[in-house]
């Protein structure tokens, strides 16, 4: 881990739709600064992804000073939204976890509706240190995350991508593969490190940030759809199902959450403070 670094940073301001890849990012309690603030949501007030619409694949939004957002797909004009004023909120499903969100103007569901051809809503989380908790079962008291799936980082590295891509040239989808990284949705993607080595992760630093690991993530449907075309595929479940399945779950990267808060940049220093080897150890000493 001597040589390890953050390779690139990625920032997703609307759950579902294309981020940026800036920099630095500031590294907030709930996630990184603008990450995940807005989502879409069904008439029944469930939030709309990728799952359900592999077109949000191809829309994107670009975060503007302030917090709102410009948004742009194929076939509409870009359009710019501000940050709601928080006169009234709507209650939101997030995988069965009831949310208060603040809803957009109009035009900005009626742009998506246009775009995905059903009835859908963008709505904002004006206060994420009150809105939603983190998972408990993984959680410490006061944590909270944004519209993120689950918790407020995601990290992958690039020495698992590859021995995964090796993988799945070895099996009946090669011709699905390499992969590239955009496929997981990460927050932070970390070069230099042996692959696999974040499932030994407890807590680690990037610069002098420190996060702990909450727990591997499990992954769906959406990494098989190809970000750049909406198209889906077998991969990288179906390898992933053969050689990294954990308690009936498929498994690539590791949910952080962030312990002291401060902003993080492409080429920071990743360190592993914790792992699990070194409680194992610990252990059998005693």
């Amino acid at each position: 881990m001597g040589n390890a670094v953050v390779q690139s940073i990625h920032v997703h301001p609307v759950k579902a739709l294309r981020g940026v890849s800036p920099r630095t990012a500031v590294v907030e309690p709930w996630g990184l600064a603008g990450d995940r603030r807005w989502t879409l949501i069904d008439d029944g007030g469930t939030v709309v992804t990728q799952r359900e619409s592999p077109r949000l694949a191809l829309a994107a939004a670009e975060p503007l000073a302030g917090g709102g957002i410009r948004l742009s797909a194929p076939g509409r004009q870009p359009l710019t939204v501000e940050v709601p004023e928080p006169s009234g909120t709507v209650l939101v499903d997030v995988f069965r976890t009831k949310v208060e969100a603040v809803p957009a103007a109009a035009a900005a569901h009626d742009w998506f509706s246009a775009y995905l051809g059903t009835g859908v809503r963008l709505v904002h989380m004006d206060d994420p240190a009150l809105r939603r908790p983190v998972d408990p079962e993984y959680a410490r008291p006061g944590e909270t995350v944004s519209f993120a799936d689950g918790f407020p980082l995601l990290v992958t590295t690039t020495a698992s991508l590859e021995a995964l891509n090796s993988l799945t040239a070895d099996g009946p989808h090669a011709h699905e593969g390499p992969l590239p990284m955009n496929r997981f949705r990460p927050n932070l993607v970390v070069a230099g490190t042996e692959p696999w080595a974040e499932d030994d992760w407890i807590r680690i630093s990037v610069g002098d940030v420190v996060f702990r690991a909450a727990k591997p993530s499990a992954r769906c449907v959406v990494t098989t759809t190809d970000q750049d075309t909406a198209a889906r595929g077998r991969e990288p479940l179906y390898t992933l199902a053969r050689h990294r399945r954990r308690d009936g779950k498929v498994l690539f990267g590791l949910n952080l959450v962030p312990v002291t808060p401060g902003t993080v940049g492409v080429g920071d220093p990743v360190r592993v403070l914790e792992r699990a080897s070194d409680e194992a150890r610990a252990a059998e000493g005693r």
